[in-house]
């Protein structure tokens, strides 16, 4: 599975369990943190962690094990870090406040949900 492959699969994931505002995108040519984010939303932060549960179920199947989930407890902003891929799942004020999309505004949008 490329890394591309892996983080459209984890969209998918997150939009199968009715993410909201899902996005990919490629930083790799920005940054040396990874090669992808995946960001999305949830409406409530029991929503927000079965996105995180959901991808960490699922991926560890593949074989893929996070380095490190930070916020889960909170359910904010979880982040979970698979190493060339960088998932961000907020509750939708977080979201707006911190605006990674526009911090990122260089980074190219993937199309996954062809």
């Amino acid at each position: 599975m490329t890394t591309r492959d892996k983080a459209i699969k984890i969209a998918k994931l997150i939009d199968n369990k009715k993410g909201i505002d899902v996005r990919v995108l490629h930083i790799g040519t920005l940054t040396t943190i990874g090669d992808y984010f995946v960001v999305a939303t949830g409406n409530a932060t029991t929503q927000v962690k079965s996105f995180a549960d959901e991808v960490d179920e699922k991926m560890s199947q593949e074989g893929f094990e996070p380095k490190r989930i930070e916020g889960y407890n909170t359910a904010n902003w979880i982040l979970m870090d698979y190493n060339d891929v960088i998932v961000h799942l907020f509750l939708k004020e977080t979201r707006e406040f911190y605006a990674l999309e526009r911090l990122w505004g260089d980074a190219p949008e993937i199309e996954w949900d062809i």
